[in-house]
C-alpha cells in the first residue's frame, strides 16, 4: 500500500464514523483553541506593560537623597549633579522635585484648583476641577528634565540652562494641562499665574497619554490612568523652590543613562558615591530604576505564561488520550482486515503508517477547527481585556498546526504498533 492509498483509506474510515471522529476531535479543538487564546492574551498583556514602561521613561534611574537638620556639610544635590557629569554612561541629570502644596493655577477666566468644584461662573467661562486627579503635578526641574523623563516638545521650547540659573518665571506645560487652560489656542508666550505669581509659557510637551487605553482589567485601567496623568503636569525651574517650598532643597533626582546596559554600572557608582557623603545616622538615600520594576514585571508575566501554558498542555494531553482511545477501538474493529492484509504479505511498516496517517488526519482536521476557534476567541478576549483587536501571531498558528499533527503521531503510535504486531492467524479468527 502506497502513501496515497493510505490517505484515502484514512479519509474513508473517518468519513464513515463522522460522529465518533467529531467527538474525538473535540478535545484537540478545545486544547488548541486554549493554547492560542492564552498565548495571545499573554502577548497582549506584554504589549500593554511595554507601552506603560515606555511612557514612564526608559533608561532612567530615580535617586532620592536627603539629610535632616544641619548634619550635612555638602549640598547633596549639587554634589550628585557634579558627580553624575563625570560618569561615562550618564547623558542627563535633573532635579525631579515637586511643589508640596496645591497652588491655584489661573489663565484668564479659567482656574485649576484641587479643592474647588466644577462650576461655571456667571460673568464668563469659569472652569475649576473638582477631582484631585485632574489637578496637574507641578515639577521643579532643569533643562534636562524633558530628556530624563522622555518628554518631547511639541510647541515652543524646553527650559534652558539660563531659565534655571536666572530663576526666570517661565514654565512648560503638559499636553493635558495646556488643553485645559487654553483649549485650541496656542499657549506659547501666554502667561499663567500660580498662586498669583505670573509664569510665561515657553513650551508644551507632546502628549504621552493619548490613546493610552490598555484594556479593561483593573491593572490595565491603573496603567492607562498613570500614563494619562503624565500629561497633567507643569514644569518650573528648580530654583522656584524658593517661592513654593520655603527654599527647601530638592530631594528627588532623575538620572538618564545612555542604554539599559549602563543602568547597573551607574547605579553601583551612585551607591558608592552617596554612601560616602551621606551619614546613615543623619540622612538616607535610595536608588531605583523603572527597568528594575520592568524586569520584575517581565518575570511575573513569564511565570503567568508558563502557568497558562501548563493548563493548555493538560487540555491537549486529554485530547491526545482521546485520540489514542479511539484508535485502539479502530484497531479492534478492524482486526480481521489487518489479518487479511498481513496474510497476503503486508509489512508491519505498512500497517503502522496506515494507522498513523489516520490518527494524524483526525488531529490535523481538529487542529484546523481549533485554530479557527482560537482566532475567534482571541478577537473576543482582546476586545474585552485590552480594548483592541488581538490577532494570533503566525508563529503561534504554525506551532498550533504542527502540535496537532504531532499529537496524532505520538498518541497514534501505540495503537499502530499494536495493530502491526497482530499475528495473521489470530487476527483472522477475530469476529
Amino acid at each position: 500500500m502506497n502513501l496515497t492509498q493510505a490517505i484515502k483509506m484514512a479519509a474513508k474510515s473517518i468519513s464513515s464514523n463522522k460522529g465518533r471522529s467529531a467527538l474525538t476531535m473535540l478535545g484537540i479543538i478545545i486544547g488548541l483553541a486554549a493554547v492560542i487564546i492564552l498565548v495571545s492574551y499573554a502577548q497582549g498583556q506584554n504589549m500593554a506593560m511595554k507601552a506603560y514602561y515606555e511612557s514612564m521613561g526608559s533608561n532612567k534611574i530615580n535617586v532620592s537623597a536627603y539629610t535632616w537638620g544641619n548634619s550635612s556639610s555638602v549640598d547633596v544635590g549639587q554634589a550628585l549633579y557634579d558627580y553624575c557629569l563625570q560618569l561615562d554612561g550618564v547623558v542627563g541629570v535633573s532635579p525631579n522635585g515637586y511643589i508640596w502644596s496645591s497652588p491655584t493655577i489661573k489663565y484668564e477666566s479659567k482656574t485649576l484648583s484641587r479643592n474647588s468644584n466644577r462650576s461655571y461662573g456667571g460673568g464668563g467661562v469659569m472652569v475649576s476641577y473638582d477631582s484631585s486627579s485632574d489637578y496637574p503635578q507641578i515639577y521643579l526641574g532643569n533643562d534636562k528634565f524633558g530628556l530624563c523623563n522622555d518628554y518631547v516638545i511639541s510647541k515652543g521650547r524646553d527650559l534652558s540652562y539660563l531659565d534655571v540659573e536666572n530663576s526666570n518665571q517661565v514654565c512648560v506645560l503638559g499636553a493635558a494641562t495646556a488643553e485645559y487652560l487654553f483649549s485650541f489656542a496656542d499657549p506659547v508666550d501666554k502667561t499663567i499665574s500660580i498662586n498669583g505669581t505670573p509664569f510665561r509659557v515657553v513650551g508644551v510637551y507632546k502628549s504621552k497619554g493619548s490613546g493610552a487605553d490598555l484594556g479593561t482589567s483593573e491593572e490595565a485601567q491603573w496603567m492607562s490612568e498613570s500614563i494619562k496623568r503624565l500629561d497633567r503636569m507643569i514644569l518650573l525651574p528648580s530654583t522656584m523652590t524658593r517661592l513654593f517650598n520655603d527654599n527647601q532643597p530638592i530631594e528627588e533626582y532623575v538620572v538618564k543613562v545612555k542604554n539599559s546596559d549602563a543602568i547597573k554600572e551607574v547605579t553601583t557608582s551612585l551607591n558608592g558615591f552617596l554612601s560616602g557623603i551621606i551619614n546613615t545616622n543623619s540622612g538616607s538615600y535610595s536608588i531605583y530604576s523603572e527597568d528594575t520594576w520592568q524586569n520584575e514585571s517581565n518575570e511575573a508575566n513569564a511565570m503567568q505564561q508558563r502557568f497558562l501554558g501548563g493548563i493548555a498542555a493538560i487540555s491537549l494531553l486529554v485530547g491526545g488520550i482521546g485520540i489514542m482511545n479511539i484508535m485502539l477501538v479502530t484497531v479492534t474493529e478492524r482486526t480481521r482486515e489487518i489479518g487479511i492484509r498481513k496474510a497476503i504479505g503486508a509489512e508491519r511498516k505498512s500497517i503502522v503508517v496506515q494507522f498513523l496517517i489516520e490518527a494524524a488526519m483526525i488531529c490535523g482536521i481538529g487542529g484546523i477547527f481549533g485554530i479557527g476557534v482560537g482566532y475567534i476567541g482571541t478577537l473576543i478576549v482582546g476586545k474585552l481585556s485590552f480594548g483592541t483587536i488581538l490577532i494570533p501571531s503566525a508563529a503561534i498558528t504554525v506551532a498550533a498546526a504542527a502540535i496537532s499533527v504531532a499529537l496524532g503521531i505520538i498518541f497514534g503510535m501505540y495503537p499502530a504498533i499494536k495493530a502491526s504486531g497482530l499475528q495473521p492467524v489470530v487476527a483472522l479468527r477475530a469476529e
